[in-house]
């Protein structure tokens, strides 16, 4: 059997794609550190997720452009960075349309689960979402692309299975599976909204079209096997050898000879 006949890959346009992607979520982080060098001047309590305080529901929209520390700011950032542009790449149409969910989300699973009084900021959930849809695209989708995508980012934040969950105080497991929880969705919702790569085709495929097809004249019927009657016989298969039977008289019982 040969191998799969594909389309010639479009290099320039994938490099494109993922250029546009990277510079993309570049810009992100930089509006990123450009809200946090501007924190001193802000405050930074008023724009938090107060959870379950309806007055102030300005958190919901400005939370994840807040951190609270250089730490906090750099672990969302490569997060942002390697599955924006994992996203972005390859999803460009579905990642747009799950960016407000993905926001909103994030923000409402602190503003539902999280503790009165506490204040739920930076972009984490915004990143679990990120990962939770290129992982649930790769198993809804299930092309090449897709997988490679949600193995990469497994491999790099596979980790963000754990942390929706309690596991460390101080930490807003509660954006984080609010995000969680709105990435999956979105994968649910939008994996048919990028389209999905040409299904690859065998030359097998080809030779049935053409079999079936009326203009195939005699070359369809060479395509079929022949009669038994009419296949040759290459071997002979022997009689078996049966043994012979050899019939001796029984002896003559007569008087004693003489001596």
């Amino acid at each position: 059997m040969d191998a799969p006949t594909e389309p010639m890959p479009q290099a320039g346009s994938d490099r494109r794609r993922i250029l546009r992607a990277f510079n993309a979520s570049l810009a992100f982080v930089f509006l990123l550190l450009v809200v946090f060098v501007s924190q001193p001047g802000l405050d930074v309590r008023a724009l938090a997720v107060a959870p379950r305080d309806i007055g102030q529901w300005i958190g919901l929209l400005a939370a994840p452009l807040l951190h609270g520390s250089p730490e906090h700011l750099g672990a969302n950032a490569g997060a942002i960075l390697i599955l924006g542009t994992l996203a972005g790449a390859v999803y460009p149409r579905a990642t747009l349309r799950a960016l407000p969910l993905l926001w909103l989300g994030s923000g409402l699973g602190a503003w539902l689960l999280g503790d009165p009084g506490s204040r739920h900021l930076g972009a984490s959930g915004l990143t679990h979402g990120l990962m939770f849809m290129v992982a649930v695209l790769g198993l809804r989708r299930r092309d090449r692309a897709s997988i490679a995508v949600g193995m990469i980012g497994f491999l790099f934040y596979g980790s963000m299975l754990v942390t929706v969950l309690p596991h460390e105080p101080g930490v807003s497991w509660q954006s984080h599976l609010g995000g969680a929880l709105a990435g999956l969705l979105a994968g649910l919702l939008w994996w048919r909204a990028d389209p999905l790569p040409p299904r690859p085709r065998y030359s097998w495929e080809d030779e049935e079209e053409d079999a079936g097809s009326p203009q195939a004249g005699t070359d369809a019927d060479t395509l079929e096997p022949p009669p038994p009657r009419d296949v040759p016989v290459l071997w002979h298969r022997r009689p078996p050898v049966r043994g012979v039977v050899l019939r001796f008289p029984p002896p003559r019982r007569g008087p004693p000879a003489e001596p």
